[in-house]
C-alpha cells in the first residue's frame, strides 16, 4: 500500500524526466529528478510502494525510455492512468514498470490517498475512500515479463531455462 501522487492529463516525458538530465541513464540519478518540473517535492518524498496517478495520455511526448525508468527507480509500485501514450506504454512494459489503465480509479483517487494495488488481479483499493476499482489485469505472459523486471531480463531467464 502506498500514497497516491496525482497529476493531470498529457503528462509528457519532459515533465517526467526533464531533458537536461538525459545525459545520464543510471536509474538512481534519474529518480532523483523524476517529476521535478511538475512537483519539486516528488523525488525527495516519494516512497517505495507509492502510486502515481495520471489522466489521459500519460507519458506523451518523446519516445525516451528514461521516463518510465525514472518512475520505476523512484520506488513507485504502479502508474494508474486514464490512458497512456503508446510508446510510454511499451517502454514501461519493456523495463518491467507496471501500468494500469482505469479511468474510474483515476476519478476516485485523490492526492495523498492510501492505495493498494493487486497487479495479478488488477484490483485497485483506495483505503482512504474505502472504494474499489477493477482494472483489466495483464495476461500471465505480461505478468511474468513485469515480474522478471522487463523484457531483457525475461528473455535472459527464458534462455537460461532452455
Amino acid at each position: 500500500m502506498g500514497k497516491a501522487w496525482k497529476y493531470g492529463h498529457d503528462v509528457d516525458t519532459d515533465v517526467i524526466i526533464p531533458a537536461r538530465y538525459l545525459n545520464r541513464s543510471d536509474p538512481e540519478f534519474l529518480a532523483a529528478h523524476c517529476m521535478e518540473d511538475a512537483d519539486t517535492h516528488f523525488a525527495q518524498e516519494v516512497k517505495a510502494e507509492d502510486i502515481l496517478v495520471g489522466g489521459k495520455n500519460f507519458g506523451c511526448g518523446s519516445s525516451r525510455e528514461h521516463a518510465p525508468l525514472a518512475i520505476k527507480a523512484s520506488g513507485v509500485k504502479v502508474v494508474i492512468a486514464e490512458s497512456f501514450a503508446r510508446i510510454f506504454y511499451r517502454n514501461a512494459l519493456n523495463i518491467g514498470m507496471p501500468i494500469l489503465e482505469c479511468p474510474e480509479a483515476v476519478a476516485g483517487i485523490n492526492v495523498g490517498d492510501e492505495v493498494e494495488v493487486d497487479l495479478i488481479t488488477g484490483v485497485i483499493e483506495n483505503r482512504t475512500q474505502e472504494t474499489r476499482f477493477q482494472a483489466l489485469p495483464f495476461p500471465p505472459f505480461m505478468q511474468e515479463l513485469i515480474q522478471a523486471g522487463g523484457l531483457i531480463s525475461y528473455v535472459r531467464g527464458r534462455k537460461n531455462d532452455a
